[in-house]
């Protein structure tokens, strides 16, 4: 067998082995059982949202155990094949076998990555928040092109977006804005993106025509879903009612329809101005509320607070996770990972998904190298 060979099937052993590992192997084909088990209950369907948690959970787990048989299958059959063409001499099926073979090792890397979304809240909606940093009506504008990158981003990836709250910028761009993200796996993809983001570029507001740099900051909670609970006590809670500014009719513009609350005891602060109704407003920014404060208590389960608390520290210089440089040069580079790429323009359009995924990958690495060193 050649080396690439060789290699090729190390490399799929080894994602595949992680994959066991994420999904618990035993423990995940037991939970599988169980819930075929469960789904052919005549009286399931007696509680609708009880039986499509079930079903949902059912098909998301079969789907990753009958994925990883797959790919297991599809390699040993690969190998097979190669190994004997070898034995033949025909170079022409060896080189298709390895073609095969790189096809698999790309999809069981896919897989590696799509495997770290099994975090509690990963498969679900998302609020993504802008806000305006350090840099004026540069930093405003900034943001403005960030919500557009994601807007973009999700668009193209099938989710949709909806503006929750917008904050005009006195010039031009946006102080603060909050679009809800739906899509499967949306908290999952974008909470990666969470941290202070830093751009430099000739400014199109100065007459001189001089290099300046901006930084807003990203912000990303889950949609939390009816079986989570949160317990939110009236009195710590601050409600301002306001008039909604941007377009929106006469009605949202003459009215106090808009509500900003404060979570008092963490500083939370949510707004809602998309309705004309102030009850309805109110509603969505009490879902929203909740979505900061679980998210909040992820991070302390979870341990993972370093995207997230990088998007709570100072919007401007040493707190950036990402730059995107348009002038002297062309660049984006993720300081997390030293992922790059030379074209700014289409990144601003939402080719994000390199950027995402080494996010993720980089966890992956982690875990391997965290079960080498157990095996040693």
């Amino acid at each position: 067998m050649s080396a690439e060979t060789e290699a090729l099937s190390e490399q799929i052993k080894q994602s595949v082995a992680l994959l066991r590992r994420h999904l618990d192997w035993d423990v995940a084909k037991t939970r599988l059982a169980e819930l075929n088990h469960l789904s052919e209950d005549p009286e399931l369907w007696n509680n609708p949202d009880a039986a499509q948690k079930l079903m949902r959970e059912r098909t998301m787990l079969a789907n990753q155990i009958e994925g990883v048989e797959a790919l297991e299958a599809d390699v040993q059959d690969t190998l097979d094949l190669v190994e004997l063409a070898e034995m033949e001499n025909d170079d022409a099926v060896v080189q298709e076998g390895l073609t095969t073979l790189r096809n698999l090792a790309a999809q069981a890397q896919q897989r590696e990555t799509e495997s770290l979304l099994s975090g509690e809240a990963d498969s679900n909606d998302c609020y993504l928040e802008v806000n305006a940093g350090a840099g004026g009506t540069e930093a405003q504008d900034w943001a403005e092109m960030l919500l557009r990158m994601y807007t973009r981003w999700s668009e193209k990836h099938g989710y949709k977006v909806s503006m929750m709250e917008s904050s005009e910028g006195e010039q031009a761009g946006l102080k603060s804005a909050t679009i809800l993200v739906s899509g499967p796996n949306a908290y999952g993809w974008l909470k990666t993106e969470a941290g202070v983001h830093r751009l430099v570029r000739i400014s199109p507001f100065d007459s001189a025509a001089r290099r300046q740099t901006s930084f807003a900051s990203i912000y990303i909670s889950p949609v939390v879903d009816d079986s989570i609970e949160i317990e939110i006590i009236d009195s710590d809670l601050r409600v301002d009612t306001f008039r909604a500014s941007g377009a929106g009719g006469q009605h949202v513009n003459k009215t106090d329809s808009a509500i900003r609350i404060t979570h008092i005891p963490t500083g939370i602060v949510v707004a809602c101005q998309t309705d004309r109704s102030q009850h309805r407003n109110r509603a969505t920014a009490m879902e929203m509320l909740k979505a900061r404060l679980y998210e909040a208590e992820l991070q302390k389960r979870e341990a993972e607070a370093s995207a997230a608390e990088a998007a709570k520290t100072d919007i401007g210089w040493g707190h950036q996770i990402r730059s995107y440089v348009l002038a002297p040069y062309q660049l984006v580079k993720d300081l997390r990972t030293n992922i790059e790429k030379g074209n700014p323009d289409a990144v601003l359009d939402g080719d994000l998904d390199e950027f995402m995924a080494a996010s993720l990958a980089q966890r992956v690495s982690a875990t391997r190298s965290e079960a080498s060193a157990t095996a040693q």
